[in-house]
């Protein structure tokens, strides 16, 4: 009966001195919390400020991409004016890409990207049909290189059709394949490549 009350009186005291230090580290946990609380606030307010420059730098990136998927659209409908219109509105966004927000080598690769993709869209906003979509090929290589260094707010979709010019890629905002590169002939030719965020 001794043993046993002595067993019993051990298992009790164990008991007891867990709780008691799992509560300190209840208590530790809780101080950690609020300081790791007020540095999350801190690192908020940071990226809010960092924000307000992405938001300034995104503006500008969505704007390319809205009148890049303008021309897409247009293409898509064989709509040659349409095209052109949606060629010199994208000319006009890009020439006016403020790129000061980037590091001095995303500016460098920028200001390429942009010097190369204005050319293709001013050939694209006073060219026939077969000629826009040439250009269009690469205009998209060009959107798809500013996308990786601008990001995007927008989830896109690299699409690939295998017969236009060896194999063309596009950009699209939709997971549904509505190709570019030959409209209603071929309007469902293509598969989406990968997802970027």
């Amino acid at each position: 009966m001794k043993k046993v009350r002595l067993t019993t009186t051990i298992m009790v005291m164990a008991f007891l001195s867990l709780t008691a230090m799992s509560c300190k580290d209840v208590k530790k946990e809780d101080v950690n919390d609020n300081t790791m609380h007020s540095e999350m606030n801190h690192d908020k307010m940071n990226a809010s400020n960092d924000m307000m420059d992405s938001n300034s730098q995104n503006s500008d990136a969505q704007k390319v991409l809205a009148d890049y998927m303008a021309l897409k659209d247009a293409l898509v409908e064989t709509d040659k004016d349409k095209a052109a219109k949606a060629g010199n509105k994208l000319n006009n966004t890009l020439s006016e890409f403020d790129i000061s927000n980037y590091t001095a080598e995303q500016q460098k690769e920028l200001k390429d990207i942009i010097t190369d993709a204005k050319e293709h869209a001013e050939h694209i906003g006073k060219s026939e049909m077969d000629h826009q979509r040439e250009h269009f090929k690469t205009l998209s290589k060009d959107i798809m290189d500013m996308v990786a260094i601008t990001g995007t707010e927008n989830t896109l979709y690299q699409q690939f059709c295998p017969m236009y010019d060896g194999g063309s890629a596009w950009l699209s905002m939709n997971k549904d394949i509505k190709n570019p590169y030959y409209g209603s002939k071929m309007l469902k030719c293509g598969k989406v490549q990968k997802e970027i965020n």
